[in-house]
């Protein structure tokens, strides 16, 4: 086996050595940073691997981006007749490695292109010239290039790569992996001999790259294990032979510690020109480095209950988006809706995008998120056009910022959620079994509704009928501690979610009826038409009890909106929190 290495320089160039049977790699390097994307921000420099198999068919390996075209197709000459190309894999299709691709299909008429069905499509939508040219492969199916070589394909979708596909060779045992187990590294060495030194760059490339999608990568490492392969061939890098169980542990170890982590962001966005993409990737860094896990979620991709499932399940939210045509994609609405119907509250938000002209996209989903009383966790980002190296360092701050404040308000919040009964006081136990109607008591000022929810309410008299309530300042309770105050107490059902939309906290010009059906009572508060039933109030008396307004009310008018259904309740372990 010959290699070939250059002294290092600063002009690009493209490395070509043997490294299997009938099998070339020809590795286009720059020792500069190569893009500003956070995932090049090392500037150790980077090659662009791409794999020759010569048997009885030519089949070419994973052409690399437009920055080395016109170098790459020469050295390529040098190697290979272009008439006698059969076929060329690509591990997935972006408009960077489509530009180069539509060169090299320009002097290769004859070959097919192997890929799979996300990449089919995204390229027959490209370039519809070449639909003839297209076979769509999935996991299992092979291809035959003689003298011994078989190719396996495995399909390896992930959020940032939804078209991600391997390709197993039986002959060498070569596992060319495309975005896995890369590293941005430009040196003369071809393999991993000095592994142990490239562990910095690896560590961090995985952390650009796979620790948003650790879920999707894990499965991906399922799926090749079974391969038996000797070699891991990547897109970036250099060639991994020496650490192959090192670096596939790793992998996992990396991915479990990801998903171990105490809190959870879910980010979702979607991504016509891959601006999007860029940002989103950046807010990652910045969660990922202040020790938050991040589930990244392609809304183009995603079915809805998966969004539906990330989303209850995360502590922190954030959603970025383009605008298209003055509106946020289709999947960007839906997602945004699941994100209003499901997620609640309490949780942190958080809104960025790009845009051409007007940026609409990203002002609705602002505002629907602060109408619907989240917190945004660091102030909205937009970017017309691409996003600049200012910009990115922008997102990842803002990325920091929001692991910040998310820990903060967890921390806050820990120090108020129900503790487990060994640790709470007896009294505090006991009183913590005094269990009250769920409410939500909703106040007018002028034009401006508000909600709070509640259980510390009790029937007071029967003549005439009246109520107590205990309500704290932050609850509007400069609206109901006046007599002739007037205010709506909704009862609500058992197993009907409305409590998502309202907190035990409140302040003037939140709005959390955006979502919900409602009609105006006499009194001009708002009755919710989903509660199990209402009571139209107005405030006689009240007392400042320790941390509490005792409010007394009569009640005016109620009515039962259900005859059918039992009253949401309100269970608590210690007296001494919600």
């Amino acid at each position: 086996m010959s290699t070939a290495t250059l002294t290092p320089n600063h002009s690009r160039d493209v490395q070509v050595a043997e490294i299997g049977k009938n099998t070339l790699i020809l590795r286009s390097r720059t020792w500069d940073r190569l893009k500003f994307e956070v995932e090049y921000s090392r500037q150790r420099g980077t090659t662009a691997n791409s794999y020759l198999i010569q048997a009885d068919k030519k089949a070419l390996i994973d052409p690399p981006g437009e920055s080395f075209t016109e170098i790459y197709l020469q050295q390529l000459a040098q190697h290979l007749n272009f008439t006698t190309l059969d076929y060329i894999v690509l591990g997935h299709v972006n408009p960077n490695r489509s530009a180069t691709l539509q060169v090299l299909l320009s002097q290769v008429p004859q070959a097919t292109i192997i890929c799979s069905r996300p990449a089919a499509n995204a390229l027959k939508t490209a370039f519809p010239e070449l639909e003839s040219r297209i076979q769509a492969v999935r996991s299992g199916d092979t291809l035959d290039v003689g003298q011994g070589h078989h190719l396996s394909f495995v399909t390896v979708p992930t959020p940032r790569w939804a078209d991600g596909l391997c390709t197993y060779d039986s002959a060498t045992k070569i596992l060319y992996t495309d975005k896995l187990f890369g590293a941005h590294i430009c040196e003369d060495t071809l393999f991993d001999e000095d592994w142990k030194g490239l562990d910095a760059e690896r560590r961090y490339y995985f952390e650009c790259l796979h620790a948003p999608q650790a879920k999707q990568v894990e499965a991906a490492l399922d799926k090749l294990s079974v391969l038996g392969a000797r070699c891991f061939a990547p897109a970036h890098g250099p060639v991994v032979r020496y650490s192959l169980s090192r670096f596939t542990y790793d992998y996992r170890q990396w991915c479990q510690g990801q998903k171990s982590q105490e809190l959870s962001v879910a980010l979702l966005y979607a991504s016509a020109y891959g601006n999007t993409a860029i940002m989103a990737n950046a807010i990652a860094q910045g969660l990922i480095q202040n020790g938050v896990n991040v589930e990244s979620i392609n809304c183009e991709l995603a079915d809805s209950a998966e969004i539906n499932r990330i989303v209850e399940a995360c502590d922190g939210l954030i959603i970025g988006s383009p605008t298209l045509g003055g509106h946020a994609p289709t999947q960007i609405q839906t997602a945004l809706g699941i994100v209003l119907s499901v997620a609640a509250k309490t949780k942190l938000a958080g809104v960025f995008g790009s845009y051409g002209w007007s940026g609409e996209a990203i002002d609705l989903i602002e505002s629907k998120l602060k109408d619907a009383n989240y917190q945004l966790g660091f102030e909205t980002i937009r970017v017309r056009f691409s996003p600049t190296p200012e910009i990115l360092q922008q997102c990842q701050e803002a990325g920091a910022l929001f692991a910040q404040n998310l820990k903060k308000t967890k921390k806050l919040r820990s120090s108020r959620q129900i503790v487990t009964e060994t640790h709470v006081d007896r009294t505090e136990q006991a009183v913590g079994r005094i269990i009250g109607s769920l409410c939500v008591v909703t106040t007018c000022d002028e034009e401006t509704h508000k909600g709070v929810l509640t259980s510390w309410v009790s029937q007071a008299t029967f003549n005439p009928p009246g109520i107590m309530i205990a309500i704290a300042n932050e609850q509007n309770a400069d609206l109901m501690h006046h007599p002739g105050d007037k205010f709506v107490l909704n009862i609500l059902k058992e197993g009907r979610n409305v409590r998502r939309y309202f907190s035990r906290h409140s302040t003037l010009g939140d709005n959390p009826f955006a979502n919900l059906d409602t009609k105006t009572a006499l009194n001009g508060c708002l009755i919710l038409n989903e509660a199990l039933a209402y009571l139209e109030c107005t405030v006689q008396n009240q007392l400042e009890c320790g941390d509490r307004w005792l409010i007394y009310a009569v009640i005016d008018h109620g009515e039962v909106l259900e005859n059918e259904g039992v009253t949401a309740l309100e269970y608590r372990k210690s007296g001494s929190y919600y």
